[in-house]
């Protein structure tokens, strides 16, 4: 467990240190004895030194009230006319976020404030210091600024004083605490790994760093320290583990950016369960000591198959119902050519049936539903609505009595249900559900936000097909293949499993790993059949096999997104909430202005000539 004693000691003290509380105050700065949101009822009497940024000021007769505010909270503080002249002077000249040293008694207050935690107490100030004056800001200080994302980036610095934002940073810090203390607890041992590295194909685009020294060569920033991790494991590490930055060069969305940071592990002489056991411990530890929630564990377990079957998606939100039923083979008989059609074509329909949706959907409702899937790769979306006249639907009149009555029964559709069905190929179909899935739990409420529902999807492929035709990891060339497999790797590689799984939270992965292929030449069989030739393989990835030559033992490993766990935990909708500095959509800094433009200097430095200059 994480040893809080020594920061409550701390808290209790008012936020200084024992040894500091006896200094005396230093010229021109009130030193501080108690955090803002800290004051109780049963500090009355006490005396009070209070630094902080002015949330508000105001007169009301010979009185003048100032919310203070620091990352603990507001506290009041009442400046009266006893005051000397100088001290009552300075605080009418207070305005918003002006920052200041306060130092006063701390007394119950009469007009009571339920809505703040320091409500019952004001500070009566004695002393006052304003160390920093402040121009009106762009953007209010308060989390209903409803202010753009753009401009909160831009002031950023302004943005995270606001609490959500403390609230959110203090929040991932304690995330960190608490992965620190299970891992080292059980094991573990922290290494970096290098920022600097040779380019390797690990799915997204590498960012390059030009070498000066080893000019005309480049680095690459990590996508992930994979090879690092497994070459640990050959050390004999044992249990390594990292709160690491990575990069990746791709197209930004709400819960991805160019840099990011994974808790990253391995561990040697384990399989599947052993990850996943240990994994599912980790998330028990971290959401007691953060969330002081009780998880059930073992957690769930899918297959990749299931999963798309049911939910029509690898990473399925578990906590509604709303599963996807096929109805192909009734589909392939009927007179409806679009769904024949495509079944015929090896496609497949399926649907959900939405209940209480013939009264919640409207026909333009549905219109733009339709035009969603699209966006997903289907061609269309056919629907009925089944009220208490019948059967209501732009399609019914293609279906016997009988297909139709099959139909609904394999949906187990009631009075006032909406079926929402998809004919295409498989992914187009998966992928345009999962979308109506969650879009129809959200308008009729049926998510409950305050559930963690946790579950492993495993069995996954090995491969996918790329752009080309070929054949790609579905994960990285290092995932180990299912033995029972193996021996299909070249003859029918689209049938091989993979001994992966990933971690979901409430319908977005949080985490992924496999069990790490640890034989030189199983692993350049993978390679292989990926489409790599030797020199290609000796060029990228010839110092991992060179490790292998001397005994490597089986490991396997796990990295979460640490950005998207917290995210997920605090029940924001991006990452961006969760980090002081983030990107925006176009990998931009909006605060400092990255990335910047290189002087000539500079490139002549690295050998670098701009194309068109």
């Amino acid at each position: 467990m994480i040893n809080n004693k020594r920061s409550e000691e701390f808290s209790r003290a008012g936020g200084e240190r024992p040894e500091e509380e006896k200094r005396q105050t230093m010229s021109g700065l009130i030193k501080r004895n108690m955090y803002c949101g800290k004051p109780r009822l049963s500090d009355e009497g006490k005396n009070v030194r209070l630094n902080g940024w002015v949330q508000r000021s105001r007169r009301l007769g010979g009185l003048i009230f100032c919310d203070l505010r620091d990352k603990t909270g507001i506290v009041q503080i009442v400046f009266d006319e006893e005051l000397p002249i100088d001290v009552f002077a300075s605080a009418e000249a207070l305005r918003n976020e002006y920052v200041v040293g306060v130092e006063g008694v701390c007394r119950e207050r009469e007009s009571k404030n339920p809505e703040l935690a320091t409500g019952d107490v004001e500070i009566r100030a004695e002393r006052l210091e304003i160390y920093s004056e402040a121009e009106t800001p762009p953007i209010y200080v308060r989390d209903d600024d409803n202010v753009s994302e753009d401009l909160r980036m831009k002031y950023r610095y302004l943005d995270l004083r606001k609490p959500r934002m403390q609230r959110n940073l203090t929040f991932r810090h304690e995330v960190c605490r608490a992965t620190r203390a299970y891992f080292s607890d059980n094991g573990f041992v922290e290494v970096e790994t290098p920022m600097l590295i040779r380019p390797t194909p690990e799915g997204a685009r590498d960012y390059l760093v030009p070498s000066r020294v080893n000019n005309g060569s480049f680095y690459a920033l990590p996508q992930s320290p994979q090879m690092y991790k497994q070459l640990l494991m050959a050390s004999g590490t044992d249990r390594y583990f990292q709160i690491a930055r990575c990069f990746r060069d791709e197209d930004l969305r709400a819960d991805r950016q160019p840099e990011f940071t994974q808790i990253d592990l391995e561990m040697s002489f384990v399989n599947v369960d052993s990850v996943v056991s240990v994994q599912e411990g980790y998330i028990k530890f971290l959401l007691k000591e953060t969330l002081d929630i009780e998880v059930m564990t073992p957690f769930p377990r899918l297959t990749y198959d299931e999963a798309m079957s049911r939910f029509g998606s690898d990473k399925p939100d578990t906590r509604f119902g709303l599963e996807l039923v096929d109805v192909s083979p009734i589909a392939r008989g009927c007179g409806f050519a679009v769904f024949s059609d495509a079944v015929a074509a090896g496609g497949a329909v399926r649907g959900i049936c939405v209940p209480g949706g013939a009264d919640a959907y409207s026909r333009k409702d549905i219109d733009r539903l339709t035009d969603a899937v699209k966006d997903y790769g289907a061609r269309g979306l056919a629907w009925i609505k089944l009220t208490e006249d019948g059967v209501s639907s732009p399609i019914a009149k293609f279906f016997t009595d009988g297909d139709m009555d099959a139909l609904l029964g394999a949906f187990e559709a009631k009075s006032g249900d909406l079926i929402l069905m998809v004919a295409d190929k498989g992914k187009a179909v998966f992928a345009s559900l999962d979308r109506l899935r969650a879009a129809a739990a959200r308008k009729l409420g049926l998510v409950d936000e305050s559930r963690f529902d946790f579950l492993w999807v495993t069995g996954f492929p090995l491969f996918e097909r790329d752009d080309d035709g070929g054949y790609k990891a579905m994960h990285h060339p290092f995932t180990m293949p299912d033995p029972r497999d193996i021996g299909r790797l070249e003859s029918d590689p689209g049938s091989v499993h993979a001994l992966a799984y990933d971690l979901v939270l409430n319908g977005t992965e949080i985490g992924g790993g496999s069990i790490r292929i640890h034989d030189r030449e199983l692993q350049n069989r993978m390679f292989a059949a990926i489409g790599l030739s030797d020199d290609e393989i000796k060029s990228k990835f010839g110092f991992l096999l060179e490790a292998f030559r001397y005994g490597v033992p089986p490991h396997g490993g796990l990295a979460y997104g640490l950005d998207r766990l917290v995210m997920l935990l605090l029940g924001e909708d991006s990452i961006r909430e969760t980090m002081a500095f983030p990107k925006n959509q176009a990998a931009e800094d909006p605060v400092s202005g990255a990335p910047g433009e290189a002087t000539r200097e500079q490139l002549d430095e690295l050998g670098l000539e701009l194309s068109g200059t």
